[in-house]
């Protein structure tokens, strides 16, 4: 049984999704034998650990105290001796700071083993115009989409609606470039709600995302594996609300989720095999969760986006996918834990040949 150190909270708007995520999780690797470390990060980015991690656990971030002041740059580092006092992170941090690549290139020159992908594949998946450029270079087919800067937006406002109206027929949907769980998207339906809509998603990021709603069905399938990944059967999101926003998501209890999805043997086997591919085009690790659209008029599958740190709640799909596949959530937990240190064996190989 491995000491395991579970990072969770963090700076991003998905912080709370993130302790309920982490709850989840330390459940089930106590439920295997493993021993828990709770490493948090607050709204601000301070680490907390011991008992103030128990808090934020157990409380959320009431438990913790606002800072007073600016807080220096001392302050937002871990310390990296608890880092490596434990045999292996699992850093449950959704959105950026933590599932961006950011955390992972931290602890790669520590040499620490983590659950999930590195680098490169969290810091790809995380940025959504990054990723459509990648998986449409690797044929996996994406909506069309348009990335915009929010001093574009700000300066010439008129001249970027004309712009986006210029080249997709409404309804858009306006996304950050980098976010998760809905956070910041807005569905357009006229063009009073565009600007609006584009300084919404400025907010959470620099960089915009631009696309054409189409009518769709949600369809999802987890990945789990490194070298070898496999998909789970797929799964269906139908939508308390319009469409699949954070309310529906994580408040509204008319929102569904359909296991195993009503899809055709073809449809399947489909989404199963675009799922491994996207995974392995980022070069993927551990875990991820590939989410799809289905044309309801043309049943074209489109690939939405990837989570390499999907949502880890009670109602998250991601582990409710794995145990219609047969892995119950301890043993699917106890397997990324495995799959982790795998990763960090292969790629540390390479070093130990090269300097030995």
């Amino acid at each position: 049984m491995a000491n395991v150190g579970v990072i969770f909270g963090g700076r991003s708007a998905e912080h709370d999704v993130s302790i309920q995520s982490a709850r989840y999780i330390t459940r089930m690797l106590a439920s295997k034998g493993h021993g828990v470390t709770l490493m948090a990060v607050d709204r601000w980015g301070r680490w907390w650990f011991d008992d103030m991690a128990e808090a934020m656990l157990e409380e959320g971030s009431r438990a913790i105290p606002r800072p007073t002041g600016t807080l220096s740059p001392q302050e937002l580092l871990p310390p990296v001796e608890r880092l490596q006092a434990v045999d292996i992170l699992f850093p449950v941090l959704h959105g950026p700071y933590g599932e961006d690549g950011r955390l992972q290139g931290l602890l790669d020159v520590a040499g620490i083993p983590y659950v999930g992908s590195g680098v490169t594949a969290s810091a790809v998946a995380m940025d959504k115009a990054m990723a459509k450029a990648l998986f449409q270079a690797a044929a996996i087919p994406v909506l069309p989409w348009l990335t915009l800067v929010r001093e574009e937006v700000e300066q010439w406002p008129q001249a970027t609606v004309a712009r986006i109206e210029g080249t997709f027929p409404y309804p858009l949907f306006v996304k950050p470039a980098n976010l998760g769980s809905s956070i910041g998207i807005t569905k357009v339906k006229e063009r009073a709600e565009l600007l609006p809509a584009l300084h919404t998603a400025g907010t959470y990021d620099r960089r915009i995302v631009v696309e054409p709603a189409i009518p769709a069905r949600e369809i999802e399938v987890s990945v789990l594996g490194n070298s070898h990944p496999q998909a789970s059967v797929p799964g269906e999101v139908i939508p308390g609300k319009e469409w699949y926003d954070y309310e529906a998501k994580y408040m509204d209890e008319r929102s569904q989720l359909v296991i195993p999805a009503p899809l055709s043997p073809d449809t399947t086997a489909t989404v199963q095999e675009l799922a491994v591919r996207a995974f392995r085009a980022l070069d993927a690790a551990g875990l991820a969760r590939v989410d799809f659209l289905l044309h309801t008029d043309t049943g074209q599958v489109y690939l939405n986006e990837v989570n390499t740190m999907p949502g880890f709640t009670q109602i998250s799909m991601y582990p409710k996918l794995w145990e219609a596949s047969g892995l119950p959530g301890p043993d699917l937990v106890d397997t990324l834990i495995r799959l982790g240190f795998e990763r960090h064996a292969e790629g540390h190989r390479g070093l130990t040949e090269v300097n030995p």
